[in-house]
């Protein structure tokens, strides 16, 4: 296995250098999509690129939102060779000492999606608990499994293949409906999962760029077509239940 750290950042750049600084010493190459950032964000990547050998920066022009960076960061991984991304928030929000656990699970377990798990504290918001516990609940019905802890949480390892041959067939969204979106279509595909609990904390000076109104609204769109889509697959879905089981 060949895995490599992705982070998808849109203007972070008073956070970004401490999470690369706490990825310096896990000897993997980093992606950085700037989902068109302001100059001041642009020029705090630009010189950690040059500061660190094992950093790579792509710009894109305009913001295009989460899911869309994702897609830029997953084509220019597999482009340069590597099998699987980790991927990261830019806010600092995940323990950057849980990325061995991923390559462990990684090499494991080569064709599975690992998704962390949030352990959080009292810092999480509970408007962020409460939309994930419905979140939680709409994916298991929607995959007709109890595999998926979480879909929500950023802190993730992607295998590149059938994700990127899963984006060839299927319109995906391109903010943060993304996320929750590919793990239901990569369960639907057959991707085994992995769960690994994760620390999660929420700066109180953190900047978030999810939106309450309008990307819950997104993310309820998914749920409701997944619905249906479920309704049409379920008869496959049953009886891949049932052969694991047997």
């Amino acid at each position: 296995m060949n895995p490599c750290l992705l982070i998808p950042i849109y203007d972070h750049k008073d956070q970004i250098r401490a999470v690369l600084d706490s990825l310096a010493g896990f000897g993997l190459r980093c992606i950085v999509v700037d989902d068109g950032s302001g100059i001041e964000t642009r020029m705090v990547l630009d010189a950690a690129e040059k500061d660190y050998s094992w950093l790579e920066v792509y710009h894109r022009d305009i913001n295009g939102g989460r899911g869309a960076a994702l897609v830029s960061g997953y084509r220019l991984a597999a482009k340069r060779g590597f099998s699987h991304a980790i991927q990261l928030d830019a806010d600092g929000q995940h323990d950057a000492r849980d990325v061995p656990r991923f390559v462990e699970a990684i090499d494991a377990n080569p064709d599975a999606l690992v998704l962390g798990t949030p352990i959080f504290d009292e810092s999480v918001p509970k408007s962020r608990l409460y939309g994930r516990q419905l979140s939680r609940f709409m994916v298991w019905l929607t995959t007709l499994s109890l595999d998926v802890s979480d879909p929500l949480c950023g802190f993730r390892g992607i295998p590149l293949a059938p994700a990127l041959g899963l984006l060839e067939r299927v319109e995906m969204g391109s903010h943060m409906e993304f996320d929750p979106q590919l793990v239901i279509q990569l369960c639907w595909a057959g991707a085994p999962v992995v769960n690994l609990p994760t620390r999660v904390v929420y700066a109180a000076e953190g900047l978030s760029h999810f939106d309450l109104v309008r990307d819950n609204l997104r993310l309820i769109g998914v749920y409701i077509r997944a619905v249906g889509g479920m309704l049409l697959r379920s008869p496959r879905l049953l009886a891949r239940r049932a052969s694991s089981t047997a």
